[in-house]
């Protein structure tokens, strides 16, 4: 029998909180909405496959080195270039190194990149779209005109020019620059929302009874984007590790660290599309299909949720 978490989430948060009837009461019906949006996205194919994927990734990620038996560090100990085989299932890289050790040991920082530079992402559109859809007037108008600007310019060349621009090729450095490119259109689309919430009766209502700007938006606006941010969040982190992967393919990435970007530059540089090991160019490029692939079909299938007419079709 399947769980539903809209019955589940509402038991146990008034069972904790049962002395305070009143909290209970409160924190009951925030557990229930968000059981109930559980509920719905687990209901849909593409919510369950997507969940699926990104935990294998995650699963990898944190107990990657409880069944790799290599090293990716020990180069030259193997033949080079091997072809696929029982010891390497995905052959060894032109330095000796097992591939598919490679790949594992990658999926932490793609991932951690994606996650991190979906965050400032995320942060530095909310916070432009709040105050400029808030504000309106010509202060809207200005912050609008800068943002077009960032929306002209298209993302793989600003990211490109400021990857090549800072000397330091360090995990952090390539998780700023991915952020701070990618935040326009997140600002454009939580504006939009501002604009249409700041003029419902309830906002005005709040205005009437001598409510502060600041209290309108952290209490009465901010709560209604956050479920728009939130589903725009995940499609944001596959873009975010397709972009490390472009920028490491074109060895502007994170020096640092191991990814899949950079696994795929190296087999680049030696052929290996067109004269092999094969599996030396598929294996990362199918970790980094896959990945996004399990985000996309998460945040088309939140959008299904958050959208009641996409539920009816």
């Amino acid at each position: 029998m399947m769980v539903r978490f809209e019955v589940t989430l509402d038991k146990i948060t008034r069972k904790a909180f049962s002395r305070n009837p009143v909290l209970a009461d409160k924190l009951g019906l925030t557990a229930k909405s968000i059981g109930r949006t559980t509920d719905h996205f687990l209901d849909t194919w593409m919510g369950k496959a997507g969940l699926i994927i990104i935990f294998f990734f995650i699963f990898v990620a944190i107990y990657a080195r409880l069944f790799i038996e290599y090293d990716r560090f020990e180069m030259g100990i193997y033949d080079h270039l091997l072809d696929m085989s029982w010891e390497h299932p995905f052959g060894t890289d032109n330095m000796g190194r097992d591939v598919l050790t490679r790949a594992a040991e990658g999926t932490e920082p793609s991932l951690i990149v994606g996650f991190a530079a979906m965050g400032i992402s995320m942060i530095l559109g909310t916070l432009v779209g709040l105050a400029s859809g808030y504000v309106g007037g010509w202060k809207d108008e200005v912050i609008m005109r800068f943002n077009d600007m960032f929306l002209s310019i298209p993302w793989l060349v600003l990211m490109i020019v400021l990857a090549a621009v800072l000397e330091s090729r360090s995990l952090g450095t390539i998780i700023i620059v991915i952020g701070i490119t990618g935040w326009s259109g997140t600002a454009r689309i939580v504006r939009a929302q501002v604009l249409s919430l700041k003029e419902r009766q309830f906002v005005e209502r709040a205005r009437a009874i001598g409510a502060g700007d600041g209290h309108i938006i952290m209490k009465h606006i901010f709560p209604n984007v956050v479920p728009l941010v939130f589903a725009n969040a995940i499609l944001t982190i596959a873009i975010c590790i397709l972009s490390e992967a472009t920028l490491s393919f074109l060895r502007l990435g994170p020096s640092n660290v191991e990814t899949w970007g950079k696994i795929l530059s190296d087999a680049y540089q030696q052929s290996a599309a067109l004269n092999g090991p094969y599996a030396f160019i598929i294996m990362p490029g199918l970790c980094i299909v896959f990945v996004v692939l399990g985000f996309t079909f998460m945040g088309y299938a939140m959008d299904e949720v958050l959208n009641p007419k996409l539920r009816q079709r």
